[in-house]
């Protein structure tokens, strides 16, 4: 009975599935995480959360999530370039639910 459910449903069509094709990717839910543990991050200290990560894929991550409104990019008109990025409502959302698996796994 579940097996032909699932067999013939479309999860293509669903908020489940658009939500995860916004956080997919290696490195995007743990920014997220990153974001909402410490509210406002600058791209140094992201870096430094993740690790072994290229400065251009967290760079294209970044600008994948400020495209999709998950995430607001705040830039300060000084030298040296100073630029922080925080959770978007949305984003907040999203951040919810990954928050909510945490407390559900201790």
């Amino acid at each position: 009975m579940i097996k032909n459910y699932i067999e013939k449903a479309n999860f293509e069509d669903t908020g489940f599935s658009y939500t995860l094709s916004l956080i997919s990717g290696k490195h995007k839910m743990v920014i997220l995480y990153c974001l909402m543990e410490f509210e406002v991050v600058r791209f140094n200290e992201l870096k430094r959360y993740l690790k072994n990560v290229s400065d251009k894929t967290l760079s294209n991550n970044l600008k994948e999530l400020e495209a999709d409104r998950l995430i607001i990019r705040k830039e300060y008109p000084q030298i040296p370039p100073k630029v922080e990025y925080s959770l978007s409502g949305r984003g907040f959302d999203t951040g919810y639910g990954l928050s909510y698996c945490k407390k559900r796994r201790k």
